[in-house]
């Protein structure tokens, strides 16, 4: 294969990576909403149910705020974007490096998507509305628990992996005697937890919730509507679908990846992904249908405690060498 042709095959199969998490992200999310309603013996909404939302969201007009500024309008669109351009950084369906991957690293990935909340919450604080600065300042609280525990857990990685490059990660951690050292279930587990905090659900924050006093990241888009709101419910699904492909192929399990470039490998690739999803799927709505959502400063409790493991993580893996 010319070198050309190798690097278009490169930018093919990165546009396949953003279409994926683009299309897939809302799935998942209708999945665990199914499924936790099967889990309390309620009917519940069909898993495309978020595609019909999407649509019906879309074809509606927006409503803007008079005190708005252009932050407001930008806002939705920075945290649109996000999603899909870690998405070009990080292994979702190949095991090789595509034509991005080497622009940046988990660290800066958190940056980018770290780059989409930051946009939203100014936006909610834009318009001077009382729950919107209610759910910027909470969301800020939960973020400003949840960075310490992102940055120790990326040490971790680098400690165990010798990189932070998302597909270097993942071709180390293919050994089991890396993938199942202490350090590294640890920091797979703090990382799930934050996870859980940065998406918004139980034992953080309940995304079914609507109650004014309680809500979280709910708050923060009240003041959004039609497509504005179409693209941050869409944004938010995608931020989801990402973290949990950092987490899964990444660091849990690195294995199911296509090889190379034949199409039957990628679509093999897509279909395990799929799978893991599931399986991931199962774990939340297993959680969310046995916790209730923590009171607000109880979150720093849980939130410490994927800090003490992350922490751990780094201590085991320099005592353990």
């Amino acid at each position: 294969m010319e070198v050309g042709e190798f690097v278009g095959t490169k930018i093919v199969l990165n546009v396949v990576q953003v279409l994926v998490v683009l299309l897939c992200a809302p799935l998942i999310k209708g999945v665990i909403k199914r499924w936790k309603a099967v889990f309390q013996r309620r009917r519940g909404p069909s898993i495309w149910q978020p595609y019909y939302d999407l649509w019906k969201l879309f074809r509606k007009g927006s409503v803007i705020p008079e005190d708005a500024s252009w932050i407001f309008r930008l806002a939705p669109y920075v945290y649109f974007a996000a999603p899909l351009v870690v998405a070009l950084l990080i292994p979702v369906l190949t095991t090789f490096p595509l034509f991005m991957a080497f622009m940046g690293d988990m660290l800066g990935g958190g940056f980018v998507l770290g780059l989409g909340g930051f946009f939203l919450l100014l936006a909610a604080l834009d318009t001077g509305s009382a729950f919107g600065g209610m759910g910027a300042n909470r969301s800020r609280f939960v973020a400003f628990l949840a960075e310490p525990v992102l940055m120790l857990v990326f040490f971790t990685v680098s400690f165990v992996a010798g990189s932070t490059i998302p597909y270097i990660v993942n071709q180390t951690l293919a050994r089991p005697d890396l993938l199942l050292h202490p350090s590294h279930l640890l920091a797979a587990i703090a990382l799930f937890m934050v996870i859980l905090a940065e998406a918004g659900r139980i034992p953080v924050d309940n995304p079914d919730s609507h109650q004014e006093l309680s809500m979280i990241d709910e708050s923060r888009i009240l003041e959004f509507s039609g497509r504005e709101l179409a693209l941050v419910e869409w944004g938010a699904a995608m931020k989801f679908f990402v973290l949990l492909t950092i987490l899964l192929n990444v660091l849990v399990t690195p294995w199911g990846l296509s090889p190379d470039a034949a199409w039957h490998h990628v679509l093999g690739a897509v279909a395990v992904l799929l799978g893991k999803m599931l399986v991931a799927a199962f774990v939340i709505v297993l959680i969310e249908s046995s916790y209730a959502k923590l009171r607000l400063l109880r979150v720093a409790e849980f939130l410490g405690a994927a800090f003490v493991l992350a922490l751990l993580a780094v201590v085991s893996y320099t005592l353990g060498g």
